[in-house]
């Protein structure tokens, strides 16, 4: 009877076919996921004057998306747990793709901002499921840049939403733009066979046979056989997996990844919102200041590519930090400088280390955490940076109407990089494990930390 150690059979499998397939839907997955999302935006002044909305019921009903996610990533994070991603990223992508496809046929703004809702959730639910899976079984020294790929097609999304609405919207009205929406629910069968749960569920419930054929799609050179025994994946914990995210001394961690996670999109979301206004204020024309949200986000899909590779060599923690700091500082030289050229290129460095780092923050989520909780901390966790993002907006509002200095204005969005900095710079090594863990790698570091037990079960 031969003993398969999962965690070095998968880390030792080489990118394959299958993991091509993962990472392909993966992308589409989280492409439509941003299109959802923003393609209100696109069609709010055609909705506005068609039901008559006025600037605070039009503000109102974009903000029940946010919300939505907000709730559908802790929801959905916790459930993905206890009932396995795969249903839950199903779910996930039923309910996000039928109602924001239903939004289209809604005859009034009530029924609308009720889809908006469902979609919002659904959304949600998808960030914890695919990063978790695409973690569980990356090749070794490939979980962070696999991640950032993922993450840089939220950008794709947005550039995806406005040609759909250049497109469709002149000749087959707002509704055109929603109905497209539905074409993840209809490739859903394609991806099905992608989706794996996780090695610790699997192993939790007994399913054997379906844990050796989730390793043999994964490495099918060395497929393990029927009658071989597992081992090198942590047990669950008693309790429940929200409880775990404070137990054995994981508690700071968590706090403090919680406090990151919310100045990192409290700074991300009042940027990508205020930064063309903050440079008219500068006395750039609002062309110019356009440019600079263009340069912005292609310095984060540069920077979120970047600092993937980089995590996967030096290691997530020695990249995030210092990134962070580099952000609040080239977003406080920006109120000083004025040639433009070196402003593009603070702009571009602003975008790789604020949103780029933001990108990878999730894979360090990830590979922080043991796998059998390993979607609820990262729903968790995005839940809270989402509340970041709704206080993003206001905070930058607020800094505008004190009619401060511009190079003031800057400086204050530069402070919740620091406090990020110092968040992420205060989560301990490693969370310890109870029970009967594996050996478990400290992802991060590439320290082996010995713990008390291997888990061992034996397909039947």
């Amino acid at each position: 009877m031969t003993t398969v150690n999962i965690r070095e059979f998968i880390g030792g499998a080489r990118f394959n076919r299958f993991h091509a397939g993962m990472l392909f839907w993966a992308c589409f997955i989280i492409t439509f996921d941003m299109y959802d999302l923003v393609v209100y935006g696109s069609v709010l002044p055609v909705l506005m004057k068609q039901w008559s909305l006025g600037p605070v019921e039009a503000g109102a009903i974009g903000s029940y998306g946010p919300v939505g996610m907000m709730v559908g990533a802790i929801l959905f994070g916790i459930l993905a747990d206890r009932f396995g991603r795969k249903k839950v990223l199903t779910a996930s992508i039923i309910l996000f793709s039928a109602a924001t496809a239903l939004s289209g046929f809604a005859p009034g703004p009530v029924e609308f901002s009720v889809l908006r809702i469902l979609g919002g959730l659904g959304i949600g639910g998808i960030l914890p499921c695919v990063i978790a899976m695409l973690t569980d079984y990356a090749p070794k020294n490939r979980a962070n840049t696999l991640v950032a790929i993922v993450m840089c097609f939220f950008s794709v999304g947005g550039i995806l939403a406005a040609f759909v609405a250049m497109l469709l919207l002149p000749a087959f009205g707002w509704q055109s733009v929603y109905w497209v929406a539905v074409l993840p629910l209809l490739c859903l069968p394609f991806m099905m066979k992608y989706f794996l749960d996780s090695p610790a569920v699997l192993l939790e419930k007994k399913q054997f046979a379906a844990l050796s054929s989730a390793l043999s799609k994964v490495n099918p050179a060395a497929a393990p056989g029927p009658s071989a025994e597992f081992t090198g994946v942590q047990e669950k914990e008693p309790g429940s997996p929200v409880g775990a995210l404070f137990k054995n001394r994981r508690a700071l961690g968590t706090l403090m990844i919680w406090v990151a996670f919310f100045m990192c999109l409290l700074m991300v979301n009042g940027l990508t919102i205020w930064l063309p206004k903050l440079m008219v204020e500068a006395g750039y024309a609002l062309g110019s200041s356009l440019t600079f949200m263009i340069v912005l986000n292609v310095g984060a899909i540069v920077g979120t590519l970047l600092l993937g590779k980089l995590a996967d060599t030096w290691g997530v923690k020695r990249v995030l930090v210092p990134m962070f700091v580099i952000s609040a500082v080239s977003l406080t030289l920006l109120g000083f400088a004025d040639n433009m050229v070196v402003l593009l290129l603070l702009v571009a460095l602003t975008g790789a280390c604020t949103m780029g780092a933001q990108n990878i923050s999730y894979s360090f989520v990830s590979q922080y955490y043991p796998s059998f909780m390993r979607s609820t901390a990262i729903g968790l966790a995005s839940g809270v940076g989402r509340m970041g993002a709704i206080v993003g907006p206001t905070f930058g509002g607020i800094l505008l109407t004190l009619k401060l200095p511009v190079e003031m204005n800057f400086l204050f969005f530069a402070i919740p990089g620091i406090i990020a900095a110092l968040a992420f710079l205060f989560v301990p090594l490693a969370a310890r494990s109870s029970g009967r863990p594996s050996v478990q790698k400290d992802q991060d570091y590439g320290n082996a930390e010995p713990v008390s037990g291997d888990t061992v079960a034996a397909a039947p």
